[in-house]
């Protein structure tokens, strides 16, 4: 399993390099003086018609994890929602997510929630434990959208 992880990490790189050298890149910044300072990463980063979404987390106004797990799902979900719609895109325009889980006993209560968010049919998705995650969270969102052509 760990090696198939690693495999499909290291093509989802190859890939983007070679889009990269293809392709303008445009980096999103949703709150710009709060991210510079804070964090050094952009949101997301757009190549061509192919949106790499940063791991999100879903914080109250705080800056902390919700009491509720499935508030917490819902805020990080948020958050990926406003990337997308940044970008002139939808949920439905995702082909991959990763969520990172320090609990796999929530994956329940995270499912609930992520099911909402879809119109069509779900993206690709791998459901990873990892041991801890920044600041108490128990969920972080990665995600590649592809823009639909209309």
């Amino acid at each position: 399993m760990r090696q198939r992880i690693f495999g499909l990490f290291l093509l989802l790189l190859l890939s983007i390099a070679s889009l990269a050298a293809d392709s303008d890149r445009k980096h999103v910044v949703l709150n710009q003086s709060a991210t510079r300072s804070a964090f050094p990463f952009s949101d997301a980063v757009l190549v061509g018609n192919t949106l790499y979404v940063a791991g999100t987390v879903g914080f109250d106004q705080n800056g902390k994890p919700p009491a509720s797990a499935e508030e917490e799902a819902r805020l990080a979900m948020d958050s990926v929602k406003r990337v997308l719609e940044s970008q002139g895109m939808a949920m439905d325009d995702l082909v991959l997510v990763q969520v990172y889980c320090t609990d796999f006993s929530l994956y329940d209560k995270f499912n609930g929630v992520y099911r909402t968010y879809f119109q069509e049919q779900f993206p690709a998705r791998a459901f990873l434990g990892v041991a801890s995650l920044i600041r108490g969270a128990h969920f972080e969102v990665t995600g590649i959208a592809v823009k639909r052509l209309k």
